[in-house]
């Protein structure tokens, strides 16, 4: 009823001549069928008997079709029109599922993508669909259509790269009128590159995080089915210097070489008599059949995007209709001062509430315990502005990890937990590069083929886990594999034959820091798949990443039966609930995500057992550590002799008792970093300032446990 519903405002709509009021509609919906799509797709892979799941991809991709001709997009009604045809053939078992079918219908989904992100970003959504089509309508003829594993590669080479056309000459002839560089930009990956499309998507990041992309040479639709050689080249508008830009995208893993050549205005003008006297091929510009006078207010757009600091900016050729009464692009810089502004308002708010305590003057504390609603109101809605579910970045691993387990032969499944774990969307942002990393490297080397897995006693479909959770100030991002580990003399042999480690020092490393030298730059050599299962290519761009956003990342393995990366991050700004607590003459915050409960401790009830203090807890015993004696607290309270209140907090299945003198009560808090002069400071996460201008040190229960 609801996709009736909508089809019939959408048609409405469009009798009336006013489409474009209900452009963000139709994205909104065409972005949840997309997704419905691709999950019910990689749902019917592992089960191709289930019609139910046939019935529901038939039902998006027929609302879908339905939606795209009302809305005058054809190209996209003609392909849905088609799948729509296949997937009808299917679901009344006319029709038998094969890797050939799947190919054409992930391939189709793809190109429905490309052009949905062409819609978004202001263009006419239009594209060569004449081969996905001829493909369909061979399927539904019954014809065999080579798989990709068999199809022979259609690539392109940096030679046949079309000349710019007239909108794309004007833009960038605007952007050198007003005092912009343009460069022309040729990345190459290296050879054994397995996931060009993903590396595709992290250049396109850097080029677009920095400026804009007026032209990109394969198309996006290529790109993203992977139908180029190596090469990949842009015309780009871009406020960083050649060397700043060049040193980004050779951070990149896997990218071999970087060319970067600015254009002036004489090489412009050879490139305007090239466009003159060449064939014009189809544009890949969002907005190519644009007129002239309109690129004009393109180029204006571009300009102010060009020298805006961050990536939270309006893409060129940005229709604003798709995002009216929806979503507005605010800089990530204004988040931080809004964050910043509140985060002195609670301080404020708290400070008067000790006043007001102090003084008792009703009219007074009305008004602050009015004030305390309101900006806790705005607290919890400023904090979230700055939180986004990791779903954001998890939702495009299941395709990834089927199309490489498709390439290596492979049986995985891919079992995703935790995807509405919110994070800074900073760091969402950011963490998709390095889980890309390990994802691939768990599929590449980590899990095994199905007929390792089967002499070894193992199912031969592998498991790969993705899972996400909170506990205390951090998220924690796990991925784990029932591969075949890790050897770690293979690990220590090879960072002696390559000089990270002396033979003194091997002798000496416990398991964990043998695996955290995987992470050593240069670890990797030419020698990529070994019996340590290649883990070390590209790790060391992946630690980096994770420390920069105040992160750590700790490997667990056992030999044969898999290993586990644990990524843990920082909630890096934020205002939380805490219990404060006094140690002597100093106070101490604890955050209440981690406790469990308080209790008064009697003298003597701590005990000590093999030089750990212990205590009893309900029907077991679990260990204590006093704050005083941790944090070395002048006057603090003896357990021994004085009676003490105990902070009983946990992480997982585990336990553990905080000693502190006094409790003081729960409060919201805003978490600041110490900076990096007092890190690394053991046990403490952050800092805060109490109503009465203190400072206070927040205790980190993950720290503790550990």
């Amino acid at each position: 009823m609801r996709d009736w519903a909508l089809l019939e405002t959408l048609a409405g709509v469009w009798k009336m001549g006013s489409n474009e009021e209900y452009l963000s509609v139709f994205i909104d919906e065409s972005r949840e069928h997309l997704q419905a799509m691709n999950d019910g797709m990689l749902k019917l892979e592992q089960t191709p008997d289930d019609v139910r799941i046939v019935q529901e991809i038939f039902r998006s991709a027929h609302t879908m079709k339905g939606m795209s001709a009302t809305m005058g997009f054809e190209d996209l009604a003609k392909l849905t029109h088609e799948m729509e045809n296949v997937l009808d053939l299917i679901r009344n078992r006319k029709l038998d599922l094969s890797p050939s079918v799947f190919d054409v219908l992930f391939a189709s989904l793809d190109a429905l993508d490309g052009m949905l992100q062409d819609i978004i970003r202001g263009g006419s959504g239009e594209a060569d669909v004449t081969a996905l089509v001829e493909r369909l309508q061979a399927v539904a003829r019954g014809e065999t259509t080579p798989s990709s594993a068999e199809r022979p590669s259609e690539t392109v080479s940096e030679a046949e790269e079309p000349p710019l056309d007239q909108y794309q000459l004007t833009v960038l002839r605007q952007a050198l009128d007003t005092g912009h560089r343009v460069f022309h930009v040729a990345v190459t990956l290296d050879e054994g590159c397995v996931l060009k499309a993903a590396r595709a998507y992290m250049i396109f990041q850097v080029l677009e995080n920095n400026g804009e992309i007026v032209r990109s040479f394969p198309s996006a639709e290529d790109i993203e089915r992977e139908a180029f050689d190596r090469t990949i080249s842009f015309y780009c508008i871009n406020r960083l210097p050649p060397n700043e830009l060049e040193r980004l995208l050779l951070n990149i893993s896997e990218v071999r070489v970087v060319r970067i050549a600015e254009i002036d205005r004489n090489r412009l003008a050879e490139l305007a008599r090239d466009a003159q006297q060449g064939v014009q091929l189809p544009s890949v510009s969002p907005s190519s059949s644009t007129s002239i006078a309109a690129a004009k207010e393109d180029t204006a757009r571009i300009q102010q995007a060009a020298a805006a600091p961050g990536p939270e900016r309006a893409t060129v050729g940005s229709s604003s209709s798709a995002a009216v009464g929806r979503t507005i692009r605010v800089d990530s810089e204004k988040l931080d001062i809004l964050m910043n502004l509140l985060s002195e308002l609670l301080i404020d708010r708290v400070r008067l509430e000790s006043i007001a305590s102090a003084v008792r003057r009703q009219e007074l504390t009305e008004t602050i315990e009015h004030l305390s609603r309101i900006s806790s109101d705005l607290q919890a809605i400023v904090f979230k502005l700055r939180m986004m579910p990791v779903e954001t970045v998890f939702n495009r691993f299941p395709r990834m990890v089927r199309d490489l387990a498709r390439s290596l032969n492979k049986k995985i499944e891919l079992v995703v937990t935790g995807a509405d774990t919110e994070l800074d969307r900073t760091v969402v942002d950011e963490i998709g590069d390095p889980l890309v990393h390990l994802l691939r490297n768990a599929v590449d080397h980590g899990i095994e083929s199905p007929d390792e897995r089967l002499a070894a006693g193992k199912p031969e479909t592998g498991t790969l886990a993705l899972r996400a959770y909170t506990s205390g100030n951090h998220v924690f991002i796990e991925i784990e594999d029932d591969g075949r580990g890790i050897r770690r003399d293979k690990v220590v042999e090879t960072a002696l034959r390559n000089g990270i480690i002396t033979r003194e020092q091997a002798e000496r490393l416990s398991d964990e820091e043998v695996y955290q030298l995987l992470f050593a730059p240069g670890f990797s050599t030419a020698e990529k798949i070994t019996d340590i299962s290649g883990r070390g290519v590209g790790l060391d761009v992946v630690k980096s990443k994770i420390e920069a956003l105040g992160g750590k990342v700790v490997v667990e393995s056992t030999l044969g039966k898999g290993t586990k990366f644990s990524v843990q991050l920082p909630l890096t700004l934020s205002i939380i609930s805490a219990m404060l607590v006094k140690v002597g003459e100093e106070t101490y915050a604890v955050p209440i995500s981690s406790l469990v409960e308080t209790m008064i401790v009697s003298p003597g009830q701590v005990r000590n057992l093999h030089g750990e203090a212990i205590m009893n807890y309900r029907s077991g015993v679990i260990p204590v550590v006093s704050l005083g004696r941790l944090f070395d607290v002048p006057g603090a309270k003896d357990a021994d002799r004085d009676e003490t209140y105990a902070v009983v907090i946990r992480k997982g299945r585990h336990q553990l008792a905080l000693l502190a003198d006094e409790l003081l009560g729960q409060q919201d808090i805003v978490l600041k970093p110490l900076g990096k002069y007092l890190t690394p400071a053991f046990a403490v996460s952050g800092a805060t300032i109490l109503g009465d201008g203190r400072v206070a040190l927040i205790v980190d229960p993950n720290a503790l446990m550990n």
